[in-house]
């Protein structure tokens, strides 16, 4: 199931480690190729020589090595691997890599590496349940990142809680997943829109709203992790482009239809942008200031266009999964429902923006999927989390395993 994929795997310095040649040997079982990097920490539970023999491969602990940079050096292991995954991973190497510390060999590979990272976490339940490492997880899944785990059961510290790593079996099966998704929807095109539009009073001024463009950045990269040919028509945002996606940048409810309708067909729609219902009627060509009466001018609005319904109307252009975002401040589910009916669309995902909320701008969401086959209630997650989760169930869809509209 491996074959032909190099893992680079890194070792760090929990009781745990004493688990990592299990993980070699599954790795090994596999088909793939297990270079290892065991940091100092790390070989105070499990010796290099162990690792060597099991990989067949050097194991490398030294950043300033001589001989291992003349071999291989840093930036090569770091990128010439298809996937990275750190077992154990300690909350001291996940704080350095959440901050972008490179004092070792095994930070320096994680700063420097362009390719997939999974990590095991493994520590104290207090490290693992403390604000700092939560942070650091949420910074680390929010650049891709993948966690195993951890796990909730006996802790070398005589606790019992959340902090277990992952048995080397689980981890084994999450890797040989991860090469199975990225196929998943290989040949597919998926179409995603997401942050604001922004509708122009005047040169100064327009009408929008708060999205930040997070969830439905996220979307599109998690779709394009699973093989998907994706295109992302981003409105106005911060957000950086997500990897191997095509991003199309647009203003304006207009613009961005029309980059829709340039990128079809598609194969599945996914609409998380906020878009304006209303722009203004006319758009002046210099600031409007302030009258002498000190009176507000009158304003007139007109209706934008609906790009769910259009994308969603039958014909053949029509992508075979069409699915929209209900963003809603109150009646969250009646008004999902609602919109599902009256859009024409496959799904509508429904999430909470009141105030409080934190939807917008924020890490997480908490969100209801919306089919003709009843509703599902996702428990809080990192939109991140959501992403991956929507895209699974897209890719069940179009591969005819379930999860499809009825």
């Amino acid at each position: 199931m491996l074959k032909g994929k190099s893992i680079l795997l890194i070792v760090s310095g929990s009781i745990a480690a004493y688990k990592s040649p299990l993980i070699v040997r599954g790795l090994l079982d596999h088909g793939a190729t297990v270079r290892c990097v065991l940091t100092q920490g790390g070989s105070a539970f499990v010796t290099p020589l162990t690792l060597s023999a099991l990989s067949g491969k050097p194991v490398y602990d030294n950043l300033f090595s001589l001989t291992d940079e003349n071999e291989m050096g840093h930036i090569r292991l770091a990128r010439e691997a298809d996937l990275i995954l750190v077992a154990p991973a300690t909350a001291h190497l996940l704080a350095k890599a959440a901050h972008g510390l490179a004092d070792d060999l095994a930070s320096t590979i994680l700063l420097a590496t362009d390719k997939p990272v999974m990590a095991a976490p493994a520590m104290n339940i207090t490290m693992w349940e403390s604000a700092a490492t939560r942070n650091n997880t949420v910074t680390l899944t929010r650049r891709g990142i993948r966690f195993i785990g951890p796990e909730t059961g006996d802790l070398a510290c005589r606790e019992n809680g959340p902090g277990r790593m992952t048995e080397p079996q689980a981890i084994i099966e999450a890797v040989v997943t991860f090469f199975k998704d990225g196929s998943k929807l290989k040949g597919r095109h998926a179409l995603v829109t997401s942050g604001p539009t922004f509708e122009a009073l005047d040169p100064v001024r327009f009408l929008g709203n708060r999205s930040s463009g997070k969830q439905g950045h996220a979307i599109a990269e998690a779709l394009a992790r699973l093989g998907a040919a994706t295109t992302l028509v981003s409105g106005p945002t911060h957000r950086p482009d997500p990897e191997g996606v095509k991003v199309v940048r647009v203003e304006t409810a207009r613009e961005m239809l029309a980059a829709c309708e340039q990128a079809l067909p598609a194969d599945v729609a996914v609409c998380a942008a906020a878009v304006g219902d209303w722009r203004f009627a006319e758009q002046a060509s210099e600031k409007i200031k302030k009258t002498a009466e000190k009176q507000p001018p009158p304003f007139t609005l007109v209706e934008n266009p609906d790009i769910l319904a259009t994308l969603s109307r039958p014909g053949n252009r029509r992508p075979r999964l069409v699915i929209g975002f209900a963003a809603e401040t109150n009646n969250l589910i009646e008004n999902g429902e609602n919109k599902l009916a009256t859009k024409g669309c496959d799904w509508i995902v429904a999430n909470d923006v009141s105030k409080g909320s934190q939807t917008f701008g924020g890490d997480h969401n908490k969100v209801h999927l919306i089919t003709d086959n009843g509703i599902e209630d996702w428990p809080d997650m990192t939109k991140t989390a959501v992403a991956r989760r929507l895209s699974a169930r897209i890719a069940d869809c179009l591969q005819g395993t379930g999860g499809g509209p009825s």
